[in-house]
């Protein structure tokens, strides 16, 4: 038969009862990693808009998403970003299921996908804007003089994709008599346009202006658009507060360096002086849409 148990003495009490606060109090005030700890991450980007994101062979990647992306990366330690293709459907899932950690593809800063998934939101942060633009139409050259304001769509038929704010736009009462179809993604809506299968493509301005670099028998309507600004941002999933600012700080002194014009001239030379100039966004454009949960107000001078 074993003797009786000891009675735990009262130092022994404190430590445990010491070891137990320091351990729920370290859990309640760990964050989780940083995004940037490795020097590597994985950037989703778009592989079929040339001069904002494409990429031509396998693993390359070009236009002034992915340059913005490298430049404002870089600017926090991160030399070689990893960039891999992402529909505009996907792009919310492909963050929130681990797939990339920032997504830099023509995103445009909503408040739907600000706000929490808790409030029925897409849960998405956004460091931006790093440019904005109208939406427009992409038509072929050949016909170009036939669009000269929105009633000449009239019955015309008008491709957009998928998970899009420009195929939202278009399904507006005030565009009712516009005829759309929509598709999976830019490529399939150019080629379309291209066998003449479709009158014209609408998306973002910025967008179509790319793709008349790459091809001349495609023009942008410069007058003729839609809605209100569309802001692009770089996104990541909602948990990482701590590395937005970070990449908010360093966007801002981006975006008001020489390096910025320099990235747009390179990859988007054909946007008009005009629409460069409100393309390039304010320091209180970007502190009021970056890293919130809601728009904020951005001052007006």
């Amino acid at each position: 038969m074993g003797g009786a148990r000891r009675p735990l003495s009262i130092t022994h009490t404190w430590v445990a009862v010491a070891a137990l606060a320091g351990a729920f109090l370290a859990g309640c005030s760990s964050k989780p990693p940083s995004l940037f700890d490795e020097g590597k991450i994985e950037v989703g980007s778009k592989n079929d808009q040339p001069g904002t994101s494409y990429s031509p062979h396998a693993g390359e990647y070009t236009g002034f998403d992915v340059t913005v992306a490298r430049e404002v990366l870089g600017r926090v330690g991160v030399k070689s970003p990893d960039f891999d293709g992402v529909l505009s459907k996907n792009r919310a899932r492909a963050l929130h299921e681990g797939d990339v950690e920032l997504v830099a593809a023509t995103y445009s800063i909503t408040a739907q996908r600000m706000k929490p998934q808790s409030e029925g939101g897409d849960g998405i942060d956004f460091v931006g804007p790093y440019v904005s633009t109208r939406q427009g139409i992409l038509v072929r050259t050949a016909d170009a003089e036939l669009y000269r304001s929105h009633d000449d769509l009239n019955s015309r038929l008008v491709c957009v994709w998928e998970g899009t704010t420009s195929a939202e736009e278009l399904a507006r009462p005030a565009y009712s008599k516009v005829r759309t179809v929509v598709m999976t993604d830019a490529h399939e809506c150019v080629t379309a346009l291209l066998k003449k299968k479709v009158d014209a493509v609408s998306t973002d301005q910025l967008i179509l202006y790319g793709f008349t670099e790459a091809d001349a028998s495609l023009t942008v309507p410069p007058g003729l658009t839609f809605g209100p600004f569309n802001d692009y941002g770089i996104a990541m999933a909602k948990g990482h507060r701590d590395d937005c600012r970070k990449l908010q700080q360093a966007l801002m002194e981006y975006v008001q360096s020489n390096d910025w014009d320099r990235d747009f001239e390179d990859n988007l030379s054909r946007v008009p002086k005009a629409d460069r100039n409100e393309a390039r966004p304010t320091d209180d454009d970007i502190e009021s849409l970056s890293c919130r949960d809601s728009p904020g107000i951005a001052k007006v001078d």
